[in-house]
C-alpha cells in the first residue's frame, strides 16, 4: 500500500500496463510532458515517443488514429484532455469504435480506452465543466466508468485496458490532487459498485466527485439518526444492478445524486429501474439545466451540495 494522488495512481496503472504489454500505447495532446493534470507524468521518458505519442490539436484525428490502432492490434489510451473537447470526435467514437464489433460479426475488436475528464472545473465556465456520462451510457457498444478514488483510478484503468472493448473513462477534473491509499494488487471488475457506507434507512447512489458531497451528507444524516447506505456506482455502463436493487429492497428508498444536469441524466435510469424492480420511493438530485457559469456565484448554482443531499434524504426517510 502507498499513498498517492488520483493522478499518480492513473500514471502508475498505465506504467504497469505498458511494462506488461508492448501493445499498450498512449496518444494525445501534451501526453509527452505528462498531460495537463500530470496523469502521464514520466511515461514518455520511460517508454519513448513511439509509445507515448504527442499529437496535433485535432480530437477527430486523435480518436480516429486510436480506433485504427486498436483494429490493427494495439491497445491505445486516447487522451481527450477534457470531455468537452471530445465532442469534436463523436463520429469516430460513436459510429466507428462502438459499432465495429457488431457490424463486422466480431471480426474486429476495438480495445481502446478514451480518457475524458468530466465535471465542474473551478472558474472554467460552460465549455470546460460538463458531465456527459449519460450521453455515452446511451450508446450500445461502449463501456462507461467514473472512478472516484485513487485506488479505483488505478484498478479501473487497468481493468479498462484489459476489457477488450472501447471504454469511455471519465475522471473528474478536480479529483487529480485527491490523495489516498493504493494497493497495486487490488483488482476491480468493471460493472461492480462499492458500498462506501452501510446503512438501513435510505440508499444513496452516486459516482465520481459527487461521492464526496454525499459522504458529507451521510455524516450529517447520521447525527440526526438517519443511517444512509452510500453506494459508489463506479461503472455507469454496465452498472451493478444487484448491489443497487438489493440495497433499495432493504431500505425502500433511493436517492440518486450526480453532478450532471438532472434532466435526462443517468440518475433517471437508476430511479426508474429501482422503482420498477422493487417499488421503492425514488428521488433524483442533479444540476439545473443551465450552462455552468464562470462567475463563482453562477458556478455555485450548478453544484449539488451536501446540505441539499441531506435534506432530500431526510425527506425520503420521513424525518
Amino acid at each position: 500500500m502507498a499513498v498517492m494522488t488520483y493522478a499518480q495512481a492513473a500514471a502508475l496503472a498505465l506504467q504497469h500496463e505498458m511494462e506488461a504489454d508492448a501493445t499498450v500505447v498512449a496518444i494525445g495532446e501534451d501526453v509527452g510532458r505528462g498531460g495537463i493534470f500530470g496523469q502521464y507524468a514520466g511515461l514518455q521518458a520511460r517508454f519513448g515517443p513511439q509509445r507515448v505519442v504527442d499529437t496535433p490539436i485535432s480530437e477527430a484525428a486523435i480518436m480516429g488514429a486510436g480506433v485504427g490502432m486498436a483494429l490493427a492490434g494495439l491497445r491505445p489510451v486516447v487522451e481527450m484532455r477534457v470531455v468537452d473537447f471530445a465532442l469534436c470526435a463523436m463520429d469516430e467514437l460513436v459510429n466507428q469504435a462502438a459499432k465495429n464489433r457488431f457490424m463486422f460479426g466480431g471480426q474486429g475488436r476495438v480495445p481502446m480506452v478514451v480518457r475524458m475528464p468530466i465535471g465542474i472545473w473551478d472558474a472554467s465556465a460552460a465549455q470546460h465543466s460538463q458531465s456527459l456520462e449519460s450521453w455515452f451510457a446511451h450508446m450500445p457498444g461502449l463501456v462507461v466508468v467514473c472512478p472516484a478514488t485513487p485506488q479505483d483510478n488505478y484498478s479501473m484503468l487497468r481493468a479498462a485496458l484489459a476489457s477488450g472493448d472501447p471504454v469511455v473513462y471519465m475522471e473528474h477534473k478536480t479529483l487529480w490532487g485527491l490523495a489516498g491509499e493504493v494497493d497495486p494488487a487490488r483488482a476491480v471488475r468493471l460493472g461492480t459498485a462499492r458500498v462506501a457506507r452501510p446503512g438501513r434507512d435510505v440508499t444513496v447512489v452516486s459516482w465520481s466527485r459527487q461521492l464526496q458531497a454525499c459522504a458529507q451528507a451521510c455524516e450529517a444524516l447520521a447525527a440526526d439518526g438517519v443511517e444512509a447506505e452510500l453506494i459508489d456506482l463506479r461503472s455507469i455502463w454496465p452498472w451493478d444492478r444487484d448491489s443497487v436493487l438489493g440495497s433499495c429492497a432493504r431500505t425502500g428508498r433511493l436517492l440518486v445524486v450526480h453532478e450532471a444536469v438532472q434532466a435526462a441524466g443517468f440518475g433517471a435510469e437508476l430511479a426508474a429501474t429501482a422503482a420498477e424492480a422493487t417499488g421503492c420511493r425514488v428521488r433524483r438530485l442533479g444540476a439545473p439545466r443551465i450552462p455552468v457559469g464562470y462567475a463563482p456565484v453562477l458556478e455555485a448554482e450548478s453544484r449539488v451540495t451536501a446540505d441539499q443531499i441531506a435534506a432530500a434524504a431526510r425527506a425520503l426517510a420521513g424525518r
